[in-house]
């Protein structure tokens, strides 16, 4: 007999939409010139705790078997760890390295999106994260002002993104039913609308029952 146990957990997803609003609301003001022009190390610092909540926002989402929300978390939170210590420590060239970072995860985040359009909410924010790291990205490459102040907005757009989709998923945590809409469809739909056996579906199948990944 093969006995296999499932620890239910809460999801982690709205910590991380949260996560990436504040960072977001922070790095955009930043951008913008709402902030002093020496703030870089006071962002920097404000910022970084985004990088370890989402952190183990990727760690709890692996245990919870949702291999594309704990990827993006993951990656965001790398992505925030760079920025904050290259704001912090004003590295030779830095405004560049991000540059190149910045463009990296566009692309990721494309890769991301196509994939991810079952899950709504998810999908939402990395269609609006690809052109807000791409605009990032040109700006830190060619060090032009208004393309700077054009990814601030669009950092402002992106904490808006996610802080809906974080409030989306608290109330239906909290209701147990849907109340904002999410746009589930295909396996993210039966996954919360399914019996116990859509969920035990191909279950030998997952990493960490299967022999190999």
């Amino acid at each position: 007999m093969t006995r296999i146990n499932l620890r239910p957990i809460a999801s982690p997803m709205p910590l991380g939409f949260y996560a990436v609003a504040i960072a977001s609301v922070l790095v955009g003001c930043f951008q913008l010139g709402v902030f002093e022009e020496n703030a870089d190390r006071a962002v920097a610092f404000t910022v970084l705790p985004a990088f370890v909540l989402q952190l183990l926002v990727g760690v709890l989402a692996f245990g919870a078997r949702d291999v594309l929300a704990a990827t993006l978390m993951a990656c965001f939170s790398g992505t925030w760890l760079a920025t904050c210590l290259v704001l912090a420590l004003d590295p030779p060239g830095g405004a560049a390295v991000l540059g190149v970072l910045n463009l990296a995860f566009t692309v990721f985040a494309v890769l991301m999106a196509s994939v991810a359009r079952a899950k709504r909410a998810l999908w939402l924010v990395l269609c609006v994260a690809v052109p807000r790291f791409a605009v990032a990205a040109a700006a830190n490459l060619s060090g032009v002002a208004w393309l700077g102040t054009l990814s601030g907005v669009l950092a402002l757009l992106l904490a808006s993104a996610a802080l809906y989709a974080a409030f989306a998923l608290m109330l239906e945590d909290m209701r147990g039913e849907q109340v904002l809409p999410i746009g589930r469809s295909g396996p993210a739909h039966h996954a919360v609308e399914g019996d116990l056996a859509v969920q035990l579906r191909d279950l030998e199948r997952a990493a960490g029952v299967r022999r190999t990944l």
